[in-house]
């Protein structure tokens, strides 16, 4: 059990030191308190945290973002009964069901209870509390409406599971073809073409071209298939490394962005993503430069993030919102900025962004959907065209075969 070495005041009011074994910070402020002393410092003592067991394996300590949507529903809810914000932390945290969870937000409750701010007990948890929710948070306990704030990042929460949901519904049936594509040619370079270059060997043909490079792939990936395959791991190791650079993930999302279709479609959710952050914080009454600047971590776009900095220097330099995003064509089109400009005329920004992010919530699920009937015919011709090509080639010197049986 950790040990918490403690400083109180005693009745006498002198100060004294000792030492108190509880299962955490609040339980060992709870055992000072019992002995007659003030608590004037809790801290746990480092052996104890050195003598912790340590997680060895990825992915441990990972509170699922469902869990996390519930913990900032009911956490909103209990706070909107009048619960005080300790006291709900301590209900959340004995009655969540996943014991990851139950000692993350019993950890948020001990940092809580002990002075810090929600936000930053909360900004421990990287995994579980992104960056945006952190920052909502902080705005939240700046201007007192915790529980109005923390019931938006649930709907928030909500609204992207199901949108990512969709996404992924969606590339199922491209991920099989491609599967189903690979599996195919792997099976006629391994299995299907040595044994038709064994009949051509025996009367000593003269190959085409197309169907000499087609039996040179068959023999590498016979005779040399798993060092192929090795070499493709680590060929993918580099190059995840270096996309997962500051440099390399900005050239991926300029690539991607130039992309017709599929440009348009990460805009869009990008759009989606900060007018619905934007609209959720201007509701709640933060002021539009810290709205902007949180609403900006939340396009999930660096290259797209980069291009809102700019507004937001407008926008402090006194410039209408809608005057400084024109700047950003490529993320804001012209209806949007000016459907933005007409809000901010008759102040009802907020109101306005959210139907914003509903409108092209729906059409990006429509544009989804065309980009996925488009997809479906390009990889089945791919396929075919692999398929064909491979099975062509082989074809060819049969019909020169006749010559040489004469």
């Amino acid at each position: 059990m950790p040990v918490f070495a403690y400083t109180a005041i005693d009745s006498k009011g002198q100060r004294t030191t000792g030492t108190v074994p509880a299962a955490n910070r609040a339980a060992a402020m709870d055992a000072v308190i019992q002995k007659g002393l003030t608590p004037a410092s809790v801290v746990e003592r480092a052996e104890s945290v050195a003598r912790r067991p340590l997680k060895l394996w990825p992915g441990a300590g990972r509170v699922s973002q469902t869990d996390v949507e519930t913990f900032s529903r009911e956490l909103a809810n209990l706070l909107a009964a009048g619960v005080p914000l300790s006291r709900g932390l301590q209900i959340l945290s004995r009655e969540a069901s996943q014991p990851v969870a139950k000692k993350q937000w019993a950890a948020i409750h001990d940092d809580v209870v002990g002075g810090t701010s929600l936000a930053d007990a909360l900004a421990k948890f990287p995994q579980s509390f992104p960056l945006v929710h952190v920052a909502m948070v902080r705005a939240g306990e700046t201007g007192g409406f915790l529980d109005v704030v923390l019931g938006q990042i649930a709907d928030f929460r909500s609204r992207e599971r199901d949108l990512k949901g969709k996404i992924k519904g969606a590339l199922v049936y491209p991920t099989v073809l491609m599967v189903l594509a690979g599996c195919v040619l792997a099976f006629l370079l391994v299995y299907f073409i040595p044994r038709f270059s064994g009949v051509f060997a025996e009367f000593g043909a003269s190959l085409p071209v197309l169907t000499q490079g087609i039996v040179a792939a068959s023999v590498i990936a016979t005779k040399y298939g798993p060092l192929v395959v090795i070499a493709a791991g680590l060929a993918f190791l580099v190059i995840r490394r270096a996309l997962d650079s500051e440099g390399g993930r900005r050239l991926v999302e300029r690539t991607t962005l130039r992309v017709p279709a599929l440009g348009l479609v990460l805009a869009r959710f990008a759009l989606v993503r900060f007018c619905r952050m934007l609209g959720t914080l201007l509701g709640a009454g933060v002021s539009l430069v810290t709205a902007l600047k949180v609403a900006q971590e939340a396009i999930g776009n660096q290259t797209l993030s980069d291009a809102v900095s700019l507004s937001i220097e407008e926008v402090q330099q006194g410039k209408p919102l809608s005057r400084s995003l024109a700047s950003c064509p490529q993320l804001f089109p012209a209806t949007v900025v000016e459907m933005i400009a007409v809000a901010e005329e008759s102040s009802r920004l907020d109101k306005e962004l959210m139907r914003l992010a509903t409108a092209y919530e729906t059409d990006l699920d429509r544009q989804l959907r065309m980009l996925v009937a488009l997809a479906e015919p390009v990889l089945l011709f791919i396929m075919a065209g692999i398929v064909g090509t491979v099975v062509i080639g082989m074809l060819l010197p049969i019909f020169t075969l006749q010559d040489y049986v004469h």
